[in-house]
């Protein structure tokens, strides 16, 4: 089940609102509904940590492994990072589509891949032109 599932779906559960919904995790009703309807995903991990708490139920059941990689890259590397590790995550599941691996492999390799993605994007950082760089570098 992807993130805006989840959130519909505990959001009707508990008979909450949209609005409500959105209020709570300070995005507007228009964004919230966003996740619900058209698979985006919450840019600041914040966002993650106020509907988790909304909803009674722990960061990590939002987020699945592939979800936080996502987010993580988007966060660490902006729209360009998110779509890197978007089109990372679909190249994979693509890779794994009716294959042999246990689902435990299939993590691992996943896990892997994440690892070697952030070490890479790390390692190329000294390539990246000065004003693509951020101020904190």
């Amino acid at each position: 089940m992807k993130f805006g599932e989840k959130v519909k779906h505990l959001r009707l559960q508990q008979g909450r609102t949209q609005q409500e919904c959105a209020s709570a995790a300070g995005v507007s009703r228009r964004m919230y509904i966003s996740y619900e309807t058209e698979g985006r995903y919450p840019r600041n991990r914040e966002v993650y940590f106020k509907l988790a708490e909304l909803f009674g139920v722990e960061t990590n059941y939002l987020l699945t492994e592939d979800e936080e990689f996502v987010a993580q890259a988007s966060e660490e590397y902006g729209t360009r990072g998110r779509k890197q590790a978007e089109a990372l995550v679909a190249e994979l599941s693509g890779l794994f589509a009716g294959g042999e691996l246990s689902d435990n492999d299939k993590d691992a390799v996943m896990i892997a891949l994440q690892k070697a993605y952030f070490d890479c994007k790390a390692d190329n950082r000294k390539y990246t032109p000065k004003k693509y760089k951020k101020d904190n570098e």
